[in-house]
């Protein structure tokens, strides 16, 4: 049997090459954290102090979250990195930092830790900072990059990955 495609079922390679859903990577290091907790036990954050800076940080996410994706949505792009990028996005929060999504979602994954008092998440977040910025930034940087040219190089210039 031959199968032949029209083009308009192909599939669109206008987009960052993305693999891995990044909200299953927090996920993924959060359970790894879980794990270690479990069968290399650490000391735990206080209760008390855990819930309110658990709640800070998730508030704070939550913030952040909705203010970066009302941006995409008055831009008319999508958040999905495996979607195209119709538009280059460099208002309200991303006047501030380039991932302001990924460091929303930082923030709830260092929060949710805090909230339950587990230490091996927050340790391991510098490696979660790593490898977002391995398989999910730079792919979307460098798609950025081709898509925009000197526009986007310019913005990567004025503001900062993170912070």
């Amino acid at each position: 049997m031959i199968f032949i495609m029209d083009s308009s079922s192909k599939v669109s390679k206008d987009h960052s090459g993305v693999v891995v859903p990044p909200p299953l990577i927090y996920i993924g290091f959060f359970l790894v954290g879980i794990a270690f907790q479990r069968y290399l036990p650490i000391a735990r954050i206080p209760v008390g102090i855990g819930r309110v800076l658990g709640a800070v940080l998730a508030f704070s996410c939550l913030m952040l979250a909705t203010w970066s994706i009302r941006r995409f949505w008055a831009s008319g792009t999508s958040i999905v990195p495996i979607r195209p990028t119709t538009a280059l996005v460099i208002e309200g929060p991303y006047r501030l930092t380039r991932n302001p999504m990924y460091l929303g979602l930082l923030l709830l994954y260092m929060g949710v830790a805090c909230w339950f008092g587990l230490l091996w998440p927050l340790l391991l977040a510098p490696v979660l900072v790593w490898a977002m910025g391995a398989a999910v930034i730079g792919r979307e940087e460098r798609y950025l990059a081709r898509k925009f040219a000197d526009e986007y190089r310019r913005y990567q210039a004025q503001v900062r990955r993170w912070l």
